[in-house]
């Protein structure tokens, strides 16, 4: 035996790697995409017309309640100011008349200004201070403008914050009977008023602008539905022409803008319509025109077939493989002209009342798996459905087929009420789960589609089939008002679970 402590090759193959640490250029990948992740979802349309009305009217409605707020306050100010400045003379000049040389105080022109009903002042006499109260000292007012007044012997203005409040300071100085020292008269004029008369028109602004916004979102919601109705009108007539009204048109218009919208869409449909048409019309020629050289060919194997015994062995082989083709040729062809019938709208269905169980049964028997074992829930044996025998038969045989070629050859049935359902029962379903590989979910709606042998056909057939069956079996199902689906197998084991659900109404036997 060999050591693993002495042999390098051994330690190397046995060892665990450990991850590698990310790279940076990792790093900045992985940021950038959880950054993607968390980018905003785009807004519709319609709500991107009616997003910019609304701030368009609350911007327009700012600008408007600012500049007439500003305007307001201005004239307002301007207002109380030359109110008061007029005020303040006239009590000023009622303090200089009232002082004399003979009279070392203020006090007459204290009691003469009390009388007329001045309510806040001061009087700076030969360097003393003179007050209406106790809250309007010398000590508010500011010291630029005492000195202005007093040193400068100007008169000015101020406004100040007394107890919490804005008040205008009036100055004015006075001519003093003894000249040892200025005098000056200060009034006090409160801004109540003004403040709250802008007050009441920032509340009117405020509201304007909320009422105005609000204008601006209605009518951008009237203006974003009726911008976007012509691209609903648009989606729909898309939708209709998808669903195989290929004849859909848009209305003409007399709009310059959503005349060319319509002309290039009607323009659309209609070359698709041709195109389509002239396919349908094709397939179904070459269908009708293969079928008679292909009866007169089935015809001659049958021949051929009835004197197999007369033949050498490597005839034999070739007419097994030649008997194989025709059939597949032959199912091919009927596939077809079954498509072309979709495509031009001829379908009609023959309906009966079908017991949902026993016509499985029935369509199991005859088709290319005859022993697929089939399970009946004793709900589902009281369903009947109604819908057109055949055709409902080919879904089946269809479903067992791909089982067959695509499914590993080994498929069971259930015929089940849906999960969930509650009462009355609306539904039925009928599932084919097979043993392949199974279905990738991005591949499941492609295996429905016609000729879908890309890369689902890679992994799960063989060379038989042309891709035809499970659209036959989505278009019929489509036809009796129901869905058909794939997905995993419940039971986790691998392979593809087939679900076909179709309307259904449940009996008393």
């Amino acid at each position: 035996m060999t050591d693993p402590a002495a042999d390098p090759a051994a330690d190397s193959t046995n060892a665990v790697a450990e991850p590698a640490a990310p790279t940076p250029g990792r790093r900045w990948q992985h940021l950038a995409e959880r950054v993607a992740g968390m980018q905003p979802r785009r807004l519709s349309l319609r709500t991107r017309i009616m997003l910019m009305f609304s701030i368009g009217a609350l911007l327009l409605s700012g600008f408007l309640a600012a500049v007439a707020y500003t305007f307001t306050r201005t004239s307002v100010v301007n207002q109380r100011d030359r109110a008061g400045v007029d005020q303040a003379y006239g009590h000023a000049q009622v303090a200089q008349n009232e002082l004399s040389a003979s009279n070392p105080s203020a006090q007459p022109a204290m009691d003469r200004l009390s009388s007329l009903g001045v309510a806040s002042f001061a009087v700076n006499y030969r360097g003393k201070w003179s007050t209406s109260s106790g809250l309007y000292t010398s000590d508010v007012i500011p010291q630029a403008l005492q000195l202005r007044v007093l040193t400068d012997a100007t008169p000015a203005r101020m406004i100040t914050v007394i107890d919490g409040k804005a008040v205008l300071v009036i100055g004015i100085p006075l001519t003093a009977p003894v000249s040892t020292s200025p005098a000056a008269y200060f009034e006090f004029v409160p801004l109540n008023d003004a403040s709250s008369t802008l007050n009441s028109v920032m509340l009117s602004l405020l509201f304007a602008g909320f009422i105005t916004t609000l204008a601006g979102a209605l009518l951008g919601t009237l203006v974003a539905s009726r911008s976007v109705r012509p691209l609903a009108d648009a989606a729909q007539a898309a939708k209709a022409i998808a669903g195989g009204r290929l004849d859909t048109r848009l209305e003409p218009t007399v709009d310059p803008d959503l005349r060319v919208l319509a002309n290039a869409f009607n323009d659309m449909a209609t070359a698709l319509q041709v195109r389509v048409e002239r396919d349908t019309r094709f397939t179904s020629d070459v269908s009708h025109e293969l079928r008679s050289p292909l009866m007169t060919l089935a015809a001659s194997v049958e021949v051929m077939n009835s004197r197999r015994e007369e033949m050498p062995e490597r005839a034999k082989a070739a007419l097994d493989l030649l008997v194989a083709d025709v059939a597949r040729f032959s199912g091919l062809v009927e596939d077809l002209l079954e498509i072309s019938r979709f495509d031009a709208g001829a379908i009609r269905l023959n309906l009966d009342d079908l017991l949902v169980a026993e016509f499985v049964r029935q369509a199991v028997a005859v088709s290319s798996m005859p022993r697929t074992p089939v399970t009946v829930t004793d709900r589902a044996e009281r369903v009947v459905i109604r819908g057109d025998r055949r055709r409902l038969a080919r879904v089946v045989a269809n479903l067992i087929d791909n089982a067959r070629l695509h499914g590993g050859g080994d498929a069971a049935i259930v015929v089940t009420e849906p999960e969930g359902e509650g009462e009355p029962l609306g539904h039925i379903w009928i599932t084919v789960d097979d043993r392949g590989t199974g279905v990738p979910p991005e591949e499941r709606t492609l295996v429905f589609e016609r000729f879908a042998r890309g890369a689902v056909a890679g992994r799960r057939s063989s060379s038989d089939g042309a891709g035809l069956g499970l659209s036959l079996v989505d278009e019929h199902v489509r036809l009796h008002g129901g869905r058909v689906w794939v997905e995993d197998r419940l039971d986790g084991e691998p392979g593809a679970r087939f679900v076909l659900e179709l309307p259904a109404d449940e009996v008393g036997i």
